[in-house]
């Protein structure tokens, strides 16, 4: 599959035989893009679920991510032949870093070049990051090029908008991928969300989809219940009014939920 797909499915905190389960739906229900990371400790689970899925590779994005603690020299490319074996994967489509490393012991420069080769040497077809800052995003695309980038994988949501980082990415031609969009649950206790959901016939977590899809950014929201998957597949059934739309807009109120204590100074 050549283009990241609009809307993925996540695999974060999904272990063993769920996490095998949630992707085997998916891929069942027509999900294409498979989204999990090194730190998630279930790209076997993952791996299991597209080899016994009977869906073709070349139909399947798969997305994974480097840990920071593998991010020097000696340790990335052996976490990524890693990963592709747990995979059981000749190569990813997508390869991450999964945040930028805290601390100067390792320069920037020096795990994008990496992160680089990976991709020279046929491991992943595409590389982009994750949780970068506005000045760390500027600093990756001064050091790869312009176009190497493929995405800036971020918390997004619409409590949690991240709107000067994405103006940024669309401005270097990086796209942006939103994990968490439903604000882990929120979103289906929004007043709002529900209100607009219910004159679409739908579900807050649709017209969160929808809302992402008029913006261009892509999603990765994550489930453990088929139908929940089958509904955020068919988000498309939904086509917001520009009012609508200013309404969701209207609910940024930068409230984060990942923040842990690795994490850069956020914008």
């Amino acid at each position: 599959m050549k283009d990241m797909p609009q809307l993925g499915v996540g695999t974060f905190r999904l272990e063993g035989k769920t996490a095998r389960q949630s992707v085997r739906d998916a891929l069942d229900i027509g999900f294409t893009h498979i989204d999990t990371a090194q730190f998630y400790g279930n790209e076997e689970h993952v791996g299991d679920a597209l080899q016994t899925s009977g869906v073709d590779r070349a139909d399947v994005f798969v997305t994974t991510k480097v840990w920071w603690e593998s991010l020097g020299a000696s340790d990335f490319i052996p976490s990524v032949h890693e990963s592709l074996s747990k995979l059981k994967l000749e190569h990813l489509d997508l390869l991450l870093i999964h945040w930028p490393y805290p601390g100067d012991d390792i320069p920037m420069k020096e795990y994008l070049e990496q992160l680089a080769q990976a991709k020279d040497e046929g491991l992943t077809r595409h590389i982009g990051v994750s949780n970068f800052t506005i000045p760390q995003l500027r600093q990756a695309v001064s050091i790869l090029g312009k176009g190497e980038i493929l995405t800036n994988q971020i918390e997004l949501h619409p409590f949690m908008q991240n709107r000067q980082v994405v103006e940024v990415c669309h401005e270097l031609g990086v796209s942006v991928t939103a994990y968490m969009p439903f604000a882990v649950g929120k979103v289906m206790q929004n007043e709002v969300l529900k209100n607009i959901a219910s004159e679409h016939n739908a579900t807050p977590a649709q017209v969160v989809l929808a809302w992402m899809d008029k913006k261009g950014i892509h999603a990765i929201p994550s489930s453990t219940n088929k139908d929940h998957l089958q509904g955020n597949f068919d988000y498309t059934k939904v086509t917001l009014s520009d009012e609508q739309i200013a309404l969701i807009d209207n609910l940024d109120n930068g409230e984060r939920i990942v923040d842990p204590d690795f994490a850069p100074d956020w914008d």
